[in-house]
């Protein structure tokens, strides 16, 4: 997704109703790391730190092994598994 694609689909509803809610926010720790990928995904890459490439390999496998897992067999597209990973800055049905 790109960080505007990834962006408008953090402030969705559907968006802020699936993962595992982390800390007080309320926010779960897909949404937040969505967040996040916006801000990296506008970074030059000479800018990137450290802590910003752990993040995008701890991206990276978490996309893996949501995907390994499977979706279900019918109606992906509004499905808990999808936007799940659409937090993450992956849309499985995008080409």
């Amino acid at each position: 997704m790109t960080a505007k694609e990834l962006e408008d689909w953090l402030a969705s509803d559907e968006s802020q109703e699936v993962g595992q809610k982390s800390g007080g926010s309320g926010e779960s720790t897909g949404h937040a790391s969505g967040r996040r990928i916006v801000e990296l995904l506008r970074t030059k890459k000479d800018d990137l730190t450290d802590d910003d490439v752990a993040h995008m390999r701890k991206v990276v496998g978490y996309v893996e092994r949501h995907l390994a897992q499977g979706g279900p067999d019918d109606d992906v597209e509004h499905s808990r598994w999808r936007y799940s990973l659409m937090n993450w800055g992956h849309d499985p049905l995008k080409k």
